[in-house]
C-alpha cells in the first residue's frame, strides 16, 4: 500500500540527505578490468556497436544472468530463442516515428520468443494487447513521457487509461522540477499518485529519474521519496534525456532503495560488459537503447538486423 508522506517524513528525509549519509551510500571506485568492464580481449573481439555486442558475446550475457538480472530489455529485429534468456527482456520500442508495423513486428517476435514484455508509447497499448492477448508477454508503457514535466494527476490518468486498455506495466518520468526546487511534497504526490492508480489496477509502476539531470543528492532523494512513495521499481532513465545509465548511479540507486524494491538501469547499457557491470551493481532489469538477441547469440547465431533506436 502507498504510504501517505507527512511533515515529519519529510523532515526526516531531508535530513538524512547529509555528508555522511551520501559517503556511505557513494559506490566504490569502478573495478578494472577483470571485473567484466568493456576491455580487455574478450570486449574487443565483441562488435559492441549500438548494442549489436548482444548478438556477438554470448557469455557475457550469461554472466549477467547468473550475476541476478531479473529482466534485459531487447529492441525490434532481435529475436532470442533461448527461452530461459527471452523471460528477462522487456522487448523495448518507444521511438517517436515507430509505426504499426513495428509494433506488430515486436510484438510477433516477443510472442514467440516469450519475452518478459514489450514496453511501448501508450497509443500502442492497445494494439500491443490485442496482439499479445492469450500469451504469457506483458504490456508494459511509459507516461509523462519523456519529461516528467505534466501534473500527478494527468499521469494518472494516463496510467489509468493505459492499464484499462491492457497494460499491466508503468514506467512513469518524474517530476524533475519539483526534486531541483527541493518540493519534497509535490514530488513524493506526483509519485503516490500513479502509484496509487497503478496498485489499485493491479499493475506495477516505475519511476524514471532520469539520473543525467541529477546531482548525487538528487537522485537519493529521488529514491528515498519514490521508496515512501510506494514506488515498485526505480529507474535510471528515459534513454531521451542526454544521459543514460552508469553503474555507480545504479549502485547509489540500490543502496538508497535496499532489497525492498527493484532498479532498472536503461539507456545507454551497449554491451554484455555493461549489462554486468549495472547487474553486479545491484540491477534487477536493463534497458537498451538497441535491440539485445540474446539467445540468438546464446546459439553462436549471428544476428543481421542492426535494430532500431530505443
Amino acid at each position: 500500500m502507498t504510504r501517505r508522506l507527512n511533515d515529519a517524513q519529510i523532515d526526516e528525509l531531508v535530513d538524512r540527505i547529509t555528508q555522511q549519509v551520501m559517503a556511505r551510500l557513494r559506490p566504490a571506485p569502478a573495478q578494472s578490468a577483470h571485473s567484466g568492464g568493456a576491455s580487455g580481449p574478450a570486449a574487443s573481439a565483441c562488435a559492441c556497436s549500438d548494442g549489436r555486442c548482444v548478438s556477438q558475446c554470448s557469455q557475457r550475457v550469461l554472466q549477467v544472468v547468473e550475476n541476478g538480472a531479473g529482466r534485459i530489455s531487447a529492441g525490434l529485429g532481435y529475436i532470442p530463442r533461448d527461452l530461459s534468456i527471452a523471460r528477462l527482456i522487456d522487448h523495448t520500442l518507444l521511438k517517436p516515428d515507430a509505426s504499426a508495423a513495428e509494433i506488430a513486428q515486436l510484438c510477433r517476435e516477443a510472442r514467440e520468443y516469450h519475452f518478459a514484455s514489450v514496453c511501448v508509447n501508450s497509443a500502442y497499448v492497445p494494439l500491443c494487447a490485442d496482439l499479445l492477448k492469450g500469451s504469457d508477454v506483458a504490456v508494459c508503457t511509459v507516461v509523462g513521457f519523456p519529461l516528467g514535466a505534466s501534473p500527478p494527476e494527468v499521469k494518472a490518468y494516463e496510467a489509468q487509461l493505459a492499464i484499462q486498455n491492457g497494460a499491466t506495466e508503468i514506467d512513469m518520468v518524474m517530476n524533475i522540477g519539483a526534486l531541483k526546487s527541493r518540493d519534497i511534497k509535490l514530488l513524493h504526490r506526483d509519485i503516490a499518485t500513479v502509484v496509487a492508480t497503478c496498485h489499485a489496477h493491479g499493475a506495477l509502476c516505475k519511476v524514471i529519474l532520469e539520473n543525467a539531470k541529477l546531482t548525487d543528492e538528487e537522485k537519493v532523494i529521488a529514491c528515498q521519496v519514490a521508496k515512501l512513495a510506494g514506488a515498485d521499481f526505480v529507474k535510471t532513465s528515459t534513454g531521451f534525456g542526454g544521459g543514460g545509465a552508469t553503474a555507480a548511479d545504479v549502485a547509489l540507486m540500490r543502496r538508497v532503495v535496499g532489497p525492498e524494491i527493484g532498479v532498472k538501469a536503461a539507456g545507454g547499457v551497449r554491451s554484455y560488459a555493461d549489462a554486468q557491470a549495472m547487474v553486479k551493481a545491484g540491477a534487477t532489469r536493463i534497458g537498451a537503447s538497441a535491440g539485445v538477441a540474446i539467445v540468438q547469440a546464446a546459439r553462436g547465431e549471428r544476428v543481421e538486423n542492426a535494430g532500431r533506436s530505443y
